[in-house]
């Protein structure tokens, strides 16, 4: 897989939420940390993600934005 984009996390899909229209994806990536997703229901199906399986979280953005408390 080639991209563009530089963030590519990989990680272990460790829970799928679906709902009517989207999903919430939730990997796990190795230092135990977790990042989420919300997809639509026919990406899960189409990536046939599963609990467990393999997946990339993969970040492309213009902006960031930082904040603290």
């Amino acid at each position: 897989m080639k991209l563009s984009a530089r963030n590519q996390l990989k990680g272990i899909v460790k829970a799928i939420n679906i709902g009517v229209v989207n999903a919430e994806v939730l990997i796990e990536l190795p230092g135990g940390s977790v990042v989420a997703s919300v997809v639509t229901k026919s990406a899960v199906e189409s990536l046939s993600l599963k609990v467990g399986s393999t997946a990339y979280a993969i970040i492309k953005a213009s902006n960031v934005i930082v904040g603290i408390d």
